[in-house]
């Protein structure tokens, strides 16, 4: 019968050492990604279907579609299928002639 306070005491002593605050050094959650509709307006970059796509008109579409990043995709590239609601995907033909705008 001696042992159940030593016992109490000893579960008592371990609750006094548990924390509910993070560690100071503990990284923070990382910040969520903006939302779609936020990150990328590919109706804003329409205007660029049918021009060539150049470093100069993928980066002018990239920032007239408020896009992170810009890619163009000719027909039969190799793509990631990740989706990225802040690229703009400029789709061209084998001319390199931007055909159609999206984002992902």
């Amino acid at each position: 019968m001696r042992t159940m306070p030593f016992v109490f005491a000893a579960t008592l002593g371990l609750a006094a050492c548990a924390s509910t605050t993070p560690a100071p050094d503990a990284p923070e959650a990382p910040a969520a990604p903006p939302s779609v509709a936020d990150a990328c307006r590919p109706e804003n970059a329409q205007s660029f279907v049918g021009q060539k796509a150049t470093p100069e008109s993928i980066e002018a579409a990239r920032v007239a579609a408020g896009a992170a990043i810009a890619r163009a995709l000719r027909p039969g590239t190799a793509v990631t299928m990740e989706y990225r609601g802040d690229r703009l995907n400029l789709h061209t033909d084998t001319n390199d002639v931007v055909t159609s705008v999206g984002c992902g």
